[in-house]
């Protein structure tokens, strides 16, 4: 995502109820279960039963009270996030008051440089938080220790370290997602003959084959308006986990070695290999230079059509697990269905596989009790475990949380609960998204831009110089 991803995979363990009881401060007097007057963003004053608020004693009295918050999610996908607050709502008596602005990154900062910031802001990149905590000094608010208490237990350590700055954490995970997948048509595959890959030389050979039996193997779209590029940096990046290891791509993302180091401009070609190999691209979309000019949303939709016959568009999208949203309403995702997703396999089939992840991040810019309250809320099982199933009720597909307690069965489709079931496995290793936790001037401008570069012409050496020259002297 242009803006939704290091560290050990140490998890910590993933049972137990949510700690956020006593290091609130807070009283435990129930209240609120009679009915509040809530209003913004969860809405309402319904009753809610004794019974019912029983899992939000521990949250303490809050009536009177309201808490804002200010994020990128905006329609449709703000209304699952709305509902997963009415409970919280109605049984603690404080008011959500829920603003999402496609302006965010452009807004939060002027925000909190003017004095007026919300409570509570969903940070889509670990990149900002870094900026927002180093050029305003005491706007972030520290996580709780009821928040780090649970963020130690449900999530992995990757995830608490993009949320962190110079070891303190400042934001819980909220929605996370799985970038390392390949999208397909498990029926056009079927209708074929063809394989899932296992290993990067059997996707290549899956490609040649495609080939000479007249069709496109792979279609991509990078154009995202001002972001315009950002898938492109999630292909090298994964190229760089699979190509060198986890180490040396994290020395990589920190700038411990040249941004155009020989091994990254080597990732970058293999990228190449595929993207700008004219017989592989950009099946039902045009040419390789069609990529820098299709939308992302829409540069993965030709793969439901190789499973029609007569049709000539694509077999096979990297893109993260997100993208199910895109497909059309109705699509068959699943493992025998129109689309599917594999990992993009291995170059050394010995190695062990990194996966590359994204989330955003619960920050806050006050530690009132309601504030603090409905932070420990949204980084509890309790709080994933509603918003799948406010997802799930809206027909909604493409989030997923790492918290480890969450049941996958609340998720609503296939690739959601394997996506769920990949976070949650304890061998896996895992490595945040390099231009998220990159200085801006790097991974939200100079990485899109170069690499849209790159794939209208430019050699790798040349795109990755340009990037290189723009990293900040002091970062």
């Amino acid at each position: 995502m242009p803006a939704p991803n290091s560290g050990s995979i140490l998890r910590r363990p993933s049972r137990g109820t949510a700690v956020v009881g006593a290091a609130l401060g807070l009283s435990l007097v129930l209240a609120g279960c009679s009915g509040s007057n809530v209003a913004g963003g969860g809405g309402g004053n319904s009753a809610a039963s004794s019974e019912e608020c029983a899992p939000f004693a521990q949250y303490g009295d809050l009536s009177g009270t309201r808490v804002t918050i200010y994020t990128s999610i905006v329609a449709p996908e703000d209304q699952p996030h709305i509902d997963s607050y009415r409970q919280f709502e109605e049984c603690t008596g404080t008011q959500v008051v829920y603003e999402g602005s496609k302006e965010f990154e452009a807004q939060l900062p002027v925000r909190v440089q003017a004095g007026s910031p919300p409570d509570i802001a969903y940070v889509p990149q670990p990149g900002m938080i870094n900026t927002l905590v180093s050029q305003s000094p005491g706007a972030v608010k520290p996580a709780p220790q009821t928040v780090v208490a649970n963020v130690d237990q449900y999530y992995s350590e990757t995830f608490k370290s993009a949320g962190s700055v110079d070891g303190t954490l400042y934001g819980a995970p909220l929605g996370s997602n799985v970038k390392s997948y390949v999208w397909y048509s498990p029926q056009a595959f079927a209708a074929k003959g063809y394989a899932v890959p296992t290993t990067w030389d059997e996707m290549v050979t899956l490609s040649n084959r495609i080939v000479a039996d007249g069709g496109r193997p792979w279609c991509a779209g990078i154009g995202s308006g001002d972001a315009t590029g950002w898938p492109l940096t999630d292909w090298l990046e994964d190229v760089m986990l699979r190509e060198n290891g986890p180490e040396v791509y994290d020395q990589w993302v920190s700038h411990a070695i040249p941004f155009d180091d020989p091994r990254v401009v080597a990732a970058l070609d293999r990228v190449g290999s595929v993207l700008k190999n004219d017989d592989y691209v950009n099946g039902g979309l045009g040419d390789v230079a069609s990529i820098a000019t299709t939308t992302f949303q829409d540069g993965g939709l030709p793969i439901l059509d190789e499973a029609t016959p007569g049709m000539n568009a694509c077999y096979m999208h990297r893109q993260a697990n997100f993208y199910a949203a895109n497909f059309p309403e109705g699509t068959d995702i699943s493992e025998n269905g129109q689309a599917f997703a594999f990992e993009l396999p291995p170059i050394d089939p010995g190695a062990q596989q990194t996966i590359l992840v994204g989330s955003e991040f619960v920050v806050a810019f006050s530690d009132r009790p309601e504030v603090q309250a409905f932070q420990a809320y949204l980084s509890s099982p309790e709080w994933a475990n509603t918003k799948a199933k406010a997802g799930s009720d809206l027909g909604q597909s493409g989030w997923i949380s790492a918290n480890t307690g969450l049941d996958p069965n609340n998720l609503s489709n296939p690739i959601d609960k394997l996506s769920a079931e990949i976070l949650q496995d304890e061998s896996n290793t895992f490595r945040f998204d390099g231009s998220d936790l990159m200085p801006a001037a790097v991974g939200s401008a100079s990485f899109w831009r170069g690499m849209t570069d790159w794939i209208t012409g430019q050699s790798s050496s040349e795109s990755l110089t340009f990037i290189e020259q723009s990293w900040p002297p002091s970062s």
